[in-house]
């Protein structure tokens, strides 16, 4: 019936973790196209998977990496994602690169970009509102929704509740899941004054994840650097349990109400 609001929920495990779903769609929406740009966008998951996965031989950029393929001949998303990886590279001066000791590694910017391209996917399909968290980095279509971020200190604490819609996306970096994996590119080891957790609000998660990930490699450089940034807003969390901000990040922080969280 026209004005009633119905969701469509859907968890899909890829690309090393667990992709969850949340559509709303109001009663004048085409339910079965959005369905189907729903199953689109979760097969379109499995493709970069394919495609970029660094853990498969026989992908692209694996074959890439062994010189067995030119960038010519592979899919163009490849140009694509490289083209985003060499502008992430140049505005962080090099503490986000997708190169590391002569290898190809565009994996800190590819599940922020299939994230982001999964949620336009469904908002074409008619769909009044998207959330899509992939791995804990968040992507938005419509809303608003309020985010949790996760407390790295405190499992299943909340260390923030932030209110954002309109396109934008919620990306953290720091080794509370997966350990440390985030290395100084310059150094090679882990980065100095590791933060326990760095959040990035951004317009979009392709630049969203790629910069959470440069500044969380930064350490003490991190809060300078994302100040100057263009729509950018940070939030970390040291390793004694302080925190910082910068000084834009607080539009985004919910107030009061009651309302969704999507652990970010």
């Amino acid at each position: 019936m026209s004005g009633e609001t119905a969701r469509m929920r859907h968890a899909e495990h890829v690309m090393g973790t667990v992709f969850s779903f949340d559509v709303r769609l109001d009663g004048d929406a085409d339910r079965e196209r959005v369905r189907a740009g729903l199953a689109a966008a979760v097969a379109g998951l499995h493709h970069v998977d394919e495609v970029f996965s660094t853990h498969r031989p026989e992908s692209q950029i694996s074959r890439l990496a062994r010189g067995e393929l030119a960038l010519a001949d592979c899919e163009p998303e490849v140009a694509e994602v490289f083209g985003h990886c060499e502008a992430e590279e140049r505005l962080s001066d090099g503490w986000f690169t997708a190169r590391y000791a002569g290898g190809l590694d565009p994996t800190g910017l590819v599940k922020g970009w299939a994230v982001q391209r999964a949620v336009d996917m469904i908002a074409s399909s008619g769909a009044t509102a998207v959330c899509l968290n992939g791995g804990g980095d968040v992507q938005l279509y419509g809303g608003p929704w309020r985010i949790g971020i996760s407390d790295p200190l405190c499992p299943g604490g909340l260390a923030a509740v932030v209110e954002a819609h309109d396109g934008l996306a919620v990306a953290t970096s720091g080794p509370a899941e997966r350990g440390c994996h985030i290395i100084d590119p310059h150094t090679g080891a882990a980065p100095a004054g590791g933060l326990a957790s760095l959040t990035v609000v951004a317009p979009g998660l392709t630049q969203a994840d790629a910069r959470a990930t440069a500044a969380y490699a930064m350490g003490p450089e991190a809060r300078a650097w994302l100040e100057q940034l263009p729509g950018a807003e940070g939030f970390a969390v040291a390793p004694d349990g302080t925190t910082w901000q910068t000084t834009g990040f607080a539009r985004h922080l919910a107030r009061s109400g009651n309302g969704e969280g999507r652990a970010a």
